[in-house]
């Protein structure tokens, strides 16, 4: 039997497809929806070319569900760093070489130097005075953060090649650092930071450590002897151990060493578990206030667990901390 038909002429069994002028009206709500979406979740003033190059957001400008998780992840961390940025700038600089260029940042290990970038674009775009130095010694990473930055305008982010022992005594660098942050430097390069930091005097600290393998290396080369002498060998017996124990007290004497300098330390988590097991973040600020017990703590730990030579290498003491 066939379909009737309506006094138009048009077939009652099909179903009217909508017009074009229909789909554009469509795809234009779901475009405006978009960017209503988008414009609530960006800061004013933020970079759209910048998230682009971050992959934050796609070419077309747009966020997708794992753009979105990389977005929060980048706001959660800079809320931690920018608590101290304003804490440093509400105290005002240490002295007149400081309140003439305003605050400093150095990124150490720097990389692509994506954090940077976004401590510029977020804090320093916005004031009229302040640097971000990214430091990384392999020299294609520096030239193209360099180019980044120019095509940003950003002027005030100097991308320095340089190695760990230079960047200490370079004359690019100013005498005095404010913040010294390191994400995710791998193995002893946040110690390296933090050499470098106190060697600039910084005032505070943002250390988010990677892969640290030092000090697993030391525990599993002394295993045997350690297990004859002590029943706490046990804890770094299987390598698996091996590897989570040196990994977590590399940083429990990272944060005893900061505290032995003179900061009050705090460890929080960065990021969930379910996105990053090395999540970790240490915030260290300067008070002056130089622990003898941290320094003794790190002195037991290390005959503890037979890490004393590592400890002796790696962590410079000071006469009144010994």
């Amino acid at each position: 039997m066939k379909p009737q038909s309506d006094a138009a002429g048009k077939s009652l069994g099909k179903v009217a497809r909508p017009g074009k002028a229909s789909q554009a009206v469509a795809a234009g709500g779901r475009q405006a929806a978009r960017d209503q979406q988008l414009a609530e979740l960006l800061r004013p003033g933020q970079s759209i070319a910048l998230l682009q190059h971050l992959h934050i957001l796609t070419r077309e400008g747009q966020l997708n569900q794992d753009s979105r998780r990389k977005l929060k992840q980048v706001y959660h961390l800079y809320q931690f760093i920018e608590t101290l940025l304003r804490e440093l700038a509400q105290a005002g600089p240490a002295d007149a070489a400081q309140a003439a260029q305003g605050l400093t940042v150095a990124d150490h290990g720097a990389g692509k130097s994506y954090l940077g970038f976004i401590l510029y674009d977020l804090f320093f775009k916005h004031l009229d005075q302040g640097q971000v130095y990214g430091i990384e010694s392999r020299s294609e990473l520096v030239e193209k953060s360099r180019a980044l930055a120019a095509q940003l305008g950003f002027a005030r982010m100097q991308f320095l090649d340089l190695t760990v022992a230079e960047s200490a005594h370079s004359a690019l660098l100013p005498p005095r650092i404010d913040l010294v942050t390191a994400l995710h430097a791998c193995d002893s390069a946040t110690d390296d930071a933090i050499a470098f930091g106190l060697a600039k005097q910084a005032r505070a600290f943002a250390l988010v450590p990677c892969c640290q393998a030092e000090a697993a290396r030391h525990l599993g080369s002394n295993k045997a002897l350690m297990l004859s002498r002590t029943p706490l060998a046990e804890l770094w017996r299987h390598p698996l151990h091996t590897r989570e124990l040196g990994s977590q007290i590399t940083n429990v004497l990272r944060c005893l060493y900061l505290e032995a300098s003179g900061y009050q330390v705090t460890v929080t988590e960065l990021v969930g578990w379910e996105h990053s097991m090395k999540n970790e973040l240490i915030l260290a600020r300067y008070t002056g206030q130089k622990k003898r017990a941290a320094a003794q703590r790190m002195q037991q730990i290390g005959e503890q667990f037979g890490l004393k030579d590592l400890i002796d290498r790696r962590f410079t003491w000071r006469a009144d901390n010994s």
